[in-house]
């Protein structure tokens, strides 16, 4: 890529600006392109697309030298991104890079990740944009295949100039040899079975703490996220910010109606 401008990437997650799973493919992204980090100062997990309007914001430069640029701001993943398109880049980045992250944001957890909510924001403004996680909740997890994986992913995208994407990308738990390859499909259909346990604490206060499990409702269905974690495959989703159920839109005509017009005359 010598021969032409090098990309810019801007990079996010919601971990935290010090989480190993960011720090990980920092080195993978500079041989793309020129890197501007932004992220969070403190965990911003399951935030979803949550934004900061009633507090100040703090953006603080922590690191700088040529090709990589480092930022933490006191909100969430969005705000991390916001900040970077309105406060730091005189333009659009080429890309935009969240994660990776620490657990998996498949299925339905796509709906609550502050991983997924910042490559969505930059949809939001035409970046094409990527998320990558993987499935382990451990903050000193392996990164290996994930990292592996991502370069695989990149070389086919950032080479090329390939726009209009915006990828949820979760890699397995194990090696690099222990996964089958990559997959694209779908979201599975699934949920998150909440419970609230009950506890005391040492003054004798009542409070809750969230536990729950994941549930998928079609567990056989072979082209989805879910089923090919299970199976030893990267999935891919391409994902989008336009909630609409297209499908519904002709079955509910028939609640249209006119307006009247109760103007007196």
């Amino acid at each position: 890529m010598s021969d032409i401008k090098k990309p810019t990437i801007l990079l996010s997650n919601d971990d935290g600006i010090h989480a190993k799973g960011i720090n990980s493919i920092i080195p993978l992204l500079r041989e793309y392109g020129n890197l501007i980090v932004v992220a969070p100062e403190q965990g911003q997990s399951a935030q979803s697309h949550a934004i900061t309007i009633k507090e100040p914001l703090f953006l603080k430069k922590i690191h700088e030298e040529e090709g990589l640029t480092k930022y933490v701001c006191s909100g969430t993943s969005v705000d991390c991104v916001k900040m970077a398109l309105n406060n730091i880049l005189s333009e659009k980045p080429d890309y935009v890079v969240s994660g990776i992250n620490h657990g998996t944001n498949a299925a339905i957890s796509v709906i609550y990740s502050g991983t997924m909510a910042a490559a969505i924001e930059a949809h939001i403004h035409g970046i094409p944009s990527i998320g990558f996680s993987v499935v382990d909740y451990s903050e000193d997890a392996d990164f290996t295949a994930s990292v592996h994986f991502a370069r695989i992913i990149l070389d086919q995208l950032i080479p090329s100039r390939e726009s209009g994407f915006c990828f949820n990308v979760n890699v397995p738990k194990g090696s690099i040899d222990s996964i089958h390859g990559i997959k694209v499909g779908r979201q599975a259909r699934s949920s998150w079975v909440e419970s609230f346990e009950k506890r005391t604490n040492p003054a004798k206060k009542d409070y809750y703490w969230l536990t729950g499990h994941f549930i998928n409702f079609e567990p056989d269905a072979v082209d989805t996220d879910d089923w090919a974690l299970r199976n030893g495959y990267v999935s891919i989703v391409p994902v989008q910010a336009d909630f609409t159920a297209h499908h519904q839109v002709t079955e509910y005509k028939h609640l249209e109606t006119k307006v009247l017009n109760h103007s007196s005359k």
